[in-house]
């Protein structure tokens, strides 16, 4: 059903009997659409307003997130900022909701101190335990209370900067620099908020964002150039473009190299799972497999897998470095399961002005 709304949120073009099942599910879903708008109006007029109290934390606070459900790339650039960071000697925390882990989030939960991960992927969450991998030397914590997250993150842990990864719509914490991340292919959806399109707030509120980056999701940077220059314009922000680049493809258990000639299953557990399959479009990808997003991986799944990758004679299994981490503790080297590496390439000097 999730993935049958995503595809109804970003469709472009109907056929006419596609229209006809369009409309009906523009009339079933109009009104919870426009109950949530209103409470989101609500929501944020009472921030706005300051009657909605909110936290100043002591430290430099950078927020990253989007206005839609997923897929735009935010975490990979949390990454990117978390390092650059560290590079510079500073001492990040990183701030997630820890969605879809199996520890509760109403506490704080250190996931990584920057120097040991202390939960499995299953425990911490995909995306939680994928950012402890990648940033070294910067802490990730967990809690639904950002705000109690960032005061453990200063009394306990004394870093010395925060990050919110996925923090757009949590304004209980204050920032200091608010990153807006955008999908150069996806865009804003429909236009419209949920259920009836794929917009957490609308369109609008993008007066909060300080600055904004555009992903670009194609292989041609022209349109996400094109697409910084209108938000630039439109809502006078500074506007960036950051292009996904396809790095390697490893092992997730041996390490070892994917050979570029071999014909491949692809399957993901990921919002929007297109953009994953197009990076692979040098390969001879024999069948895709989509899961819901933050999907935990079983024994099942994998034996579902396999079966696909014997029905079509493939040599191998790609999916995705967020996927990757939830399978490494029950993949085997002899599955032959591989990861795809995306590269951020984006000027983070201009971005936080440094």
């Amino acid at each position: 059903m999730k993935v049958l709304l995503t595809q109804f949120h970003y469709k472009k073009k109907y056929t006419p009997i596609e229209a006809i099942l369009a409309s009906g599910v523009y009339a079933v879903l109009a009104v919870p659409s426009l109950f949530y708008l209103g409470v989101v109006k609500v929501r944020n007029f009472l921030y706005r307003k300051k009657i909605i109290k909110t936290f100043r934390p002591h430290q430099y606070t950078i927020s990253v997130g989007n206005l839609t459900t997923g897929g735009t790339g935010k975490t990979p650039i949390t990454a990117e900022i978390a390092n650059y960071y560290v590079k510079k000697g500073e001492y990040p925390a990183i701030l997630s909701r820890g969605y879809g882990g199996e520890l509760s989030n109403k506490e704080v939960n250190v996931i990584s101190d920057g120097e040991k991960i202390n939960y499995t992927a299953q425990q911490a969450g995909d995306e939680p335990f994928m950012l402890a991998q990648k940033c070294k030397g910067a802490a990730v914590l967990t809690c639904s209370n950002r705000a109690k997250a960032a005061q453990f993150a200063k009394k306990e842990l004394y870093c010395t900067k925060l990050i919110l990864d996925d923090g757009f719509q949590h304004q209980k914490l204050e920032r200091d620099l608010n990153i807006l991340v955008v999908d150069s292919e996806k865009q804003f959806s429909n236009g419209c908020v949920l259920p009836l399109g794929a917009l957490r707030e609308p369109v609008s509120e993008i007066k909060r964002a300080d600055k904004i980056i555009v992903v670009n999701k194609g292989f041609n940077d022209k349109k996400a150039k094109t697409f910084a220059r209108y938000l630039r314009k439109k809502y006078n922000k500074p506007s960036f473009v950051c292009s996904m680049e396809p790095d390697e493809i490893y092992n997730i258990v041996t390490g070892e190299l994917l050979d570029e000639t071999k014909a491949v299953v692809a399957f993901s557990a990921i919002a929007q799972p297109e953009q994953f399959y197009k990076y692979l479009r040098r390969f001879d990808v024999m069948e895709t497999k989509d899961f819901p997003d933050h999907h935990i991986y079983t024994n099942a799944d994998l034996n579902e897998l396999s079966g696909l990758k014997h029905k079509y004679d493939a040599e191998a299994m790609i999916t995705t470095e967020k996927d990757a981490v939830k399978l490494k503790d029950i993949a085997t080297a002899k599955d032959e399961i591989y990861a795809l590496r995306l590269k951020p390439s984006l000027d983070l000097k201009g971005l936080l002005n440094d």
